[in-house]
């Protein structure tokens, strides 16, 4: 056989791998309204910029015919390509062979660009498509996704992990996205659960839908599973090149900071307005962090799960940070056992990603009730105050309105090892609010008072007025300034300038223990 036979040999099983399971399947893909791997990753990436493994790899089980079903790739593409401009490595299940289900050799090729992606220093993204194990591989599949977990674990921290579900992920296979650090899902086509309907109806009786069980406003609303949800595949792959932008390339990185296209001294009048005079009346904070942060740069995370508290990335003059900021149009921006779960995994995505943290505080309390409290907040409320307290990246605080009791001290305070503390003239920082201080505090005049509703005002007037304002705290060094909303973006970024050399000697131990 000459040099040129072999080339187009060559050729002709470089086009077979191409078309994986068929043009027959391919169709019933985009009938489906889904894309398939190939096109996932070729959307995704930079134009020609993907390498791929693999290519010709083969499943290697000869039970139950299989010898006879061999395609080549083996039902899931890998290799690496960029995302404007730098390095990002990638897995894509091919729903077209097998169903996407995994056996060994998918295993092995998945595994091999997360190593590599670890030995270089770069993102891995997969994109999830599958039945889930390959039952004729048997035990082979069961360990071939443990491989993955496992580096799914040596991977938390090091470099970036992003998930996107494309279409079915049950049982086993939801685990390794599960580990990552965000979950992208598409509304209508995609869906993780543990059992499906089917099996559910069989052992309890009961009948849900895939969408009700594990679609994507499920996990996005209800379980926190999934941070993003989108109306079709490219938006959710536009979703993650987005994402990609605002995070370092690895853990030894600082994130890349873009030219700015913001004027840093920008003074936005509308911050001297925006908090009502009533302090019942709620506002939306992210009309705060709209107006402090570059123009159009504030990314939401998770927006809707957990609605009292808000996280997402942004940029202070061009620089990456990432914000985590009470609500006061949810539940008056009280903490819950979502919130904090929310909030303190945020925080420490971004700690171990060196992107500096911006804090936007008004919160009344921990949201009381048997709910809550049977539902852990103690334990789930202390994951954020160990978050923070675990963070090196530079904190910088601001409080807006209420700061009391122990969510003052939960939302990055002084004493919990923020860098930089401030606090508008209209914030109150007290240890509880005015009317349930007053309350204790004069329970017996109120009890004795001919009109306890009058004289109640009085003293809550009177209280605020004394105890519930920025000036005590700052006088005993909790706050670093008392600042004018207006100078709140100038004096970030000048803080964030200050801060970028920051070095935390901590304790050297293995690692601690989180209250999970």
């Amino acid at each position: 056989m000459t040099m040129e036979d072999r080339i187009e040999e060559l050729e002709r099983l470089r086009e077979e791998a191409l078309v994986g399971g068929g043009e027959e399947r391919i169709e019933r893909q985009h009938e489906k309204g889904k894309l398939t791997a190939r096109e996932r990753v070729d959307y995704f990436l930079d134009d020609d910029t993907f390498t791929e493994f693999d290519q010709l790899r083969t499943h290697q089980t000869s039970q139950f015919d299989m010898d006879e079903r061999k395609v080549l790739g083996d039902g899931v593409v890998t290799g690496y390509g960029e995302v404007d401009g730098r390095t990002v490595f990638v897995f894509a299940h091919d729903f077209t062979v097998f169903g996407g289900s995994l056996g060994e050799v998918f295993g092995e090729k998945v595994c091999k660009v997360m190593d590599m992606a670890m030995e270089v220093g770069a993102p891995i993204v997969g994109l999830n498509d599958s039945a889930g194990a390959r039952i004729q591989e048997g035990v082979k599949s069961l360990a071939a996704y443990t491989d993955i977990f496992y580096r799914n674990q040596r991977a938390s921290g090091v470099v970036p992990q992003i998930s996107a579900i494309m279409g079915p992920c049950a049982g086993g296979a939801v685990y390794s996205p599960a580990i990552t650090d965000f979950v992208f899902m598409v509304e209508g086509t995609s869906h993780m659960y543990i059992t499906g309907p089917d099996v559910i109806e069989t052992v309890t009786g009961e009948q849900v839908t895939g969408e009700e069980l594990g679609g994507a406003m499920t996990h996005a609303s209800k379980t926190g599973v999934a941070e993003f949800a989108y109306g079709d595949e490219r938006a959710a792959l536009d979703g993650i090149r987005r994402l990609l932008s605002y995070l370092p390339q690895n853990n030894v990185e600082d994130p890349p900071r873009v030219e700015p296209w913001d004027d840093p001294d920008r003074r936005e009048e509308e911050l001297a307005r925006i908090v009502p005079d009533s302090a019942q009346k709620p506002y939306d904070m992210i009309r705060v962090i709209d107006a402090v942060v570059d123009e159009g740069s504030f990314f939401e995370v998770a927006e809707n799960f957990a609605k009292n508290v808000v996280v997402g990335f942004a940029r202070l003059d061009g620089r990456s940070i990432g914000v985590v900021a009470n609500q006061p149009r949810v539940n008056a921006g009280t903490m819950t056992v979502d919130a904090s779960t929310k909030a303190s995994r945020f925080v420490r995505f971004c700690d171990s990603f060196n992107v500096p943290i911006v804090t936007f505080v008004d919160v009344p309390g921990y949201m009381p009730g048997t709910d809550q409290e049977h539902r852990g907040i103690i334990r789930h409320g202390s994951k954020l105050l160990y978050a923070y307290a675990e963070a090196s990246v530079p904190l910088l605080t601001v409080i807006t309105r209420k700061a009391y009791g122990g969510a003052y001290c939960v939302m990055a305070s002084k004493n919990l090892g923020a860098d930089v503390n401030y606090a508008w003239p209209s914030a109150e920082i007290a240890v509880m609010g005015p009317q349930g201080a007053v309350n204790i505090l004069y329970r017996e005049e109120l009890a004795e008072a001919e009109d306890p509703d009058a004289l109640r005002e009085e003293l809550i007037a009177e209280y605020r007025e004394e105890f519930a304002n920025p000036y005590t705290a700052t006088e005993r060094g909790f706050l670093d300034d008392v600042i004018v909303p207006t100078e709140t973006r100038p004096r970030l970024i000048d803080d964030l300038e200050m801060l970028a050399s920051k070095r935390e000697d901590a304790p050297s131990k293995k690692h601690g223990n989180i209250p999970l």
